[in-house]
């Protein structure tokens, strides 16, 4: 009874630290997969809060991996998820915290967690507040966010090397331009600026003093595959393009990767009696209209299908500028280029 008493705890010390199955383990059938990957570099990240991580399980999960063998990942992956939260916070933020985004293919929970991945890469406490998300996910949403980054580590290179090249090399999306405004030169140079704002003119439409864009409906996919209605900027007057919509709001740089951030204070205006769309603002603390992007010149309704669409979902991804958007292939180019910004935006029905 000793004897196999102590087997049997041999056998459960060697599964906890091998992290093979339990029945394995005790017929001696265990093996690993070799050479291991060097994951000291996941100590590095800020995700992991200063928490322990068990380098040697991402390892041996990652190697397991990379030769494609089912059992033990499935043996290994369960592991983690179920005692190693910050090891898969940990894991999972090497590779999207890296990238500009996680793209269509990945599933619903790690298109939410992405963003706090990117941002937590210079942001502590944003990095600590990735992983409480991690921390808090149900079984299911970690095993997909783990699932989605194996699938990325699996295509890495074994050596600490092209690991750590992976980690640290980040594509950076075109820097924002903010212009500098130009009435501030004039001031330093001692010259009075009077702007419509030092003036009491009352109730005055600013609208068509700013540069004009026009807007064309269309749809898109999330990366779920579920349909999303999207609408397209294109430059109407001089000043309009990408330049100005840096400068007028603070939409990110979108490669047609993915969905870009939703902001629900942009809000797209449509009126139910004749389904149209009847503006593009951003709402103030206030509740006023600090910007207003677009304003339809007129009434036009809307097909059926698009606004059904739009009433479903009640959000639309707002992208642009286009300068000829009905080119084929223009919007595709432009993503490529680095030349776009895009938003999620809420519909307002009136």
């Amino acid at each position: 009874m000793v004897k196999s008493h102590g087997k049997k705890q041999r056998a459960r010390q060697k599964a906890a630290r091998t992290g093979a199955a339990y029945a394995s383990a005790a017929a001696g059938t265990t093996h690993e997969h070799t050479p291991l990957p060097d994951m000291a570099v996941l100590e590095k990240l800020p995700h992991n809060a200063g928490r322990k991580l068990d380098l040697e399980l991402a390892a041996r999960l990652v190697a397991a991996c990379r030769i494609r063998c089912q059992p033990c990942q499935r043996t290994l992956a369960g592991k983690l998820r179920a005692e190693q939260r910050p090891t898969l916070a940990a894991l999972a933020a090497a590779i999207y915290a890296a990238l500009p985004s996680p793209g269509f293919v990945a599933s619903p929970t790690t298109q939410a967690w992405a963003p706090l991945a990117r941002a937590g890469k210079t942001d502590p406490a944003v990095a600590a507040e990735a992983l409480a998300a991690v921390e808090e996910m149900d079984d299911r949403a970690a095993s997909d966010l783990l699932e989605d980054a194996l699938d990325h580590w699996a295509l890495g290179g074994a050596s600490a090397e092209e690991i750590a090249d992976m980690v640290t090399v980040v594509p950076e999306a075109p820097p924002r331009q903010r212009p500098a405004d130009p009435t501030d030169a004039y001031r330093e140079a001692g010259i009075k600026v009077v702007t419509l704002d030092d003036l009491d003119l009352g109730d005055v439409d600013t609208y068509h003093l700013a540069p004009a864009y026009g807007v064309m409906p269309m749809q898109t996919s999330t990366p779920d595959g579920r349909p999303m209605p999207m609408l397209l900027l294109y430059p109407e007057s001089e000043g309009a393009g990408i330049e100005d919509l840096e400068a007028r709001t603070d939409w990110e740089h979108w490669g047609l990767h993915g969905m870009p951030d939703m902001d629900p204070l942009w809000r797209l205006r449509a009126r139910i009696a004749d389904r149209s769309l009847q503006g593009l603002v951003h709402v103030g603390p206030a509740g006023e209209d600090d910007v207003e992007l677009w304003r339809a010149a007129e009434s036009v309704s809307l097909p059926a299908h698009w606004w059904d669409l739009l009433d479903r979902v009640q959000h639309i991804v707002v992208v642009g500028p286009v300068a000829e958007p009905e080119a084929p292939g223009a919007l595709e180019a432009a993503g490529g280029a680095g030349e776009l910004l895009a938003v999620v935006a809420r519909v307002s029905f009136r």
